[in-house]
């Protein structure tokens, strides 16, 4: 999903004739980052999707969906085929968030410890 995702960024970014730097700056994350999503090699563009949309003015299930799907060439079959792929497509996409949320969670209970100790 990260490089269905990263692809489809560099593709808007390349459209609005952008830099990395400048997309960067405007999600203010560092270019190095930046380059790394638009690569596949991470999934921070999740913390960073309300921004990007905004930014490329899409809506998110615009940057979450794949343009080309694999298409069962067995006619009987080809239906499920095309489901299961959406699935583990969509099966994917949640656990990046559901890893993603818990991330947070452990961030945010870091910092509640954190202040309760300057309290």
């Amino acid at each position: 999903m990260n490089d269905i995702v990263g692809n489809k960024i560099k593709e808007l970014r390349k459209s609005k004739r952008l830099s990395q730097e400048e997309v960067a700056d405007f999600l203010n994350v560092s270019q190095s980052t930046y380059a790394r999503i638009e690569k596949g090699e991470s999934n921070s563009w999740v913390n960073n999707i309300a921004p990007i949309c905004e930014l490329f003015d899409i809506k998110p299930d615009e940057l979450l969906k794949q343009d080309t799907i694999v298409i069962s060439q067995n006619q009987q079959g080809g239906n499920s085929n095309n489901a299961y792929v959406i699935n583990q497509l969509s099966e994917k996409l949640i656990s990046q968030f559901e890893e993603t949320i818990k991330e947070k969670d452990a961030i945010i209970l870091m910092l509640k410890t954190q202040l309760e100790s300057l309290k």
